[in-house]
């Protein structure tokens, strides 16, 4: 049996996100602002009530450490943009994604992120997967839809192991 790039794609996001739905389901609510570390990245009140992500345009060195609730917006904001990318819309700037107050709402806010990503995957041909990756790179004609795909994948992958972590020694402590 020969498998698609794009069924294969899939199932690599539907494992990835079943790991996921493993420490969604276990996350309780002081789990979000936990600091595991004196040095980190969280989501903080605004004055006008909204929560904004610690953010610098240049990476510091050493790096936060991000909390559950930093993640979950990180999350929020480039599957947010990649939706933008793939679906022909303009993307939305960072300063635009907030977090949503709560660790119950960021979550529910990522299960629909997952419901419309794979709702766009499930109507992608051949063809789509061969066209040209939206200007997450910059239009670099290299990189493909099915680029971005594995993208979303991997960093996916990336950001479940971190939150997976942070629960556990959470958990352990």
């Amino acid at each position: 049996m020969n498998v698609t790039r794009n069924a294969l794609l899939r199932w690599q996001f539907d494992l990835t996100w079943s790991l996921f739905e493993y420490h969604l389901e276990r996350l309780e609510p002081a789990d979000f602002l936990a600091e595991p570390a004196a040095h980190v990245w969280t989501v903080r009140p605004t004055a006008d009530g909204t929560w904004a992500p610690d953010w610098a345009d240049t990476e510091p060195d050493p790096v936060p450490v991000p909390t559950i609730g930093w993640l979950t917006w990180h999350i929020d904001w480039w599957w947010s943009t990649a939706l933008d990318h793939v679906q022909g819309r303009a993307p939305r700037d960072r300063t635009t994604v907030t977090w949503p107050g709560d660790g119950a709402a960021a979550v529910a806010r990522l299960r629909s992120l997952r419901d419309e990503w794979t709702a766009h995957l499930d109507t992608l041909t051949d063809g789509d997967l061969d066209a040209a990756a939206p200007s997450l790179w910059h239009a670099d004609p290299d990189h493909k839809v099915a680029h971005l795909l594995a993208w979303v994948n991997a960093e996916l992958m990336k950001n479940v192991t971190e939150i997976g972590q942070l629960r556990l020694l959470r958990a352990a402590s």
